[in-house]
């Protein structure tokens, strides 16, 4: 069976962020322990890898979009896969905890240049107003990183070691990822014809709009709240009197629930606009929070965080493109990039300073209060869309 090109580019994608996630944002989740043991450093220095991996990638995200509008998104990519590779070649090199952190800077700008950002911007760089669709389709195979990466680590781990599963990741990058970025992505469209204002300035009529700002909180403060919610989940919900398989039980429900949400969205066919999508997941969040605080049955909850945490991945790609149109898309994708990923790598540090201040439930209290704000911002921003649709409806009569 000969695939479309739109199905080749997806599905070559999909593997790389598959790839791409697995050995760098959920790689300690798995491997942390088996490095404390062999080498003995403390363990909040070798987890403290993915927050210098992601503080890193949200100072390079800005630029990567600059080069992802003027050149496309094939090169950048193939970089960003060779820069985790090379991070991974160093962690498994390392002999302490200063190489090992440098390790998570090389990483860390791998991730800045091929995690979902960096992806997002190169299909709009070649579907262009049409990338909604693959952005959406896309969404459904990264969910899946976590499922497929952590067995693999696991596996990995018993039988090469710590060491030798970096090493492996690294070669499979080499050998898988970066061909499929040069090989498997088509070129991306021509830039249009710009002036050097445009060329050098970060998309000005964006960043001088209060939509482009609704976007940046609302996902700002969602990305904080997940992160912060992926460390401490455990804790939160063991202080409320379940025990920790209980617990973990609850947890995994997370997952599903965020795929199952991306995949009634793609059935949806895109029929309506995006900031439906934000509305929707930020409403879902806040019901899962606030469900949590008051009482209701926690699976309920978390399978409404889930979800709502599922389709705001998909509105991080699909709303900027639907608000801003695709000619700046990448750019602004870099300059949205920049809090969303800084402040992930902050929060669970956050997190770990509130449960020690204030408790389990202190901390569950503030993220019921916080869930307010990116609800918010969509709201306000749903407003300014609805408003200028009529308007633009009643210009055209």
């Amino acid at each position: 069976m000969i695939l479309s090109e739109r199905t080749r580019t997806i599905t070559a994608l999909g593997i790389v962020e598959i790839l791409a996630w697995g050995s760098s944002f959920y790689l300690l989740a798995v491997l942390a322990d088996p490095i404390r043991i062999d080498t003995g450093w403390p363990r909040e220095l070798i987890t403290a890898g993915i927050s210098v991996g992601l503080l890193v990638s949200g100072l390079a995200a800005a630029q990567v979009g600059n080069l992802i509008q003027i050149h496309g998104g094939r090169r950048i990519l193939a970089t960003g896969m060779t820069l985790i590779a090379a991070g991974l070649t160093v962690l498994a090199l390392s002999q302490g905890i200063g190489m090992f952190l440098g390790g998570w800077l090389l990483i860390g700008l791998g991730m800045g240049a091929g995690l979902y950002d960096a992806a997002f911007s190169t299909l709009g760089r070649i579907y262009g107003s049409g990338a909604r669709g693959p952005i959406t389709a896309l969404t459904l195979w990264g969910g899946f990183a976590s499922t497929v990466c952590w067995p693999l680590t696991a596996f990995m781990a018993d039988h090469l070691g710590w060491r030798g599963t970096c090493l492996a990741y690294a070669v499979m990058h080499l050998a898988i990822t970066v061909p499929l970025c040069i090989y498997g992505l088509p070129r991306g469209k021509p830039q249009p014809a710009q002036t050097e204002d445009d060329e050098t300035g970060p998309a000005p009529n964006a960043l001088a709009d209060h939509r482009f700002w609704c976007v940046a909180l609302g996902g700002t403060v969602l990305v904080m709240m997940s992160s912060v919610w992926s460390v401490h989940l455990i804790t939160v919900l063991t202080s409320t009197g379940h025990t920790v398989a209980a617990a973990v039980g609850l947890g995994a429900l997370i997952g599903p629930a965020q795929v199952g949400a991306r995949l009634v969205e793609m059935l949806g066919g895109g029929k309506h606009h995006p900031v439906w999508t934000f509305v929707i997941s930020t409403s879902l969040v806040a019901v899962g929070f606030l469900g949590l605080r008051m009482g209701l049955p926690a699976a309920a909850a978390l399978i409404a965080y889930g979800g709502g945490n599922g389709l705001w991945s998909i509105a991080r790609g699909s709303l900027p493109l639907s608000l801003f149109g695709p000619r700046d898309y990448a750019r602004i994708m870099g300059r949205l990039a920049t809090p969303i990923l800084i402040a992930s790598a902050a929060a669970p540090l956050i997190g770990g300073v509130l449960i020690a201040r204030i408790g389990p439930q202190g901390l569950l209290d503030v993220l019921s209060a916080a869930a307010a704000l990116p609800l918010l911002a969509a709201l306000i921003l749903l407003r300014t869309v609805i408003r200028d649709t009529r308007r633009a409806t009643a210009a055209g009569e």
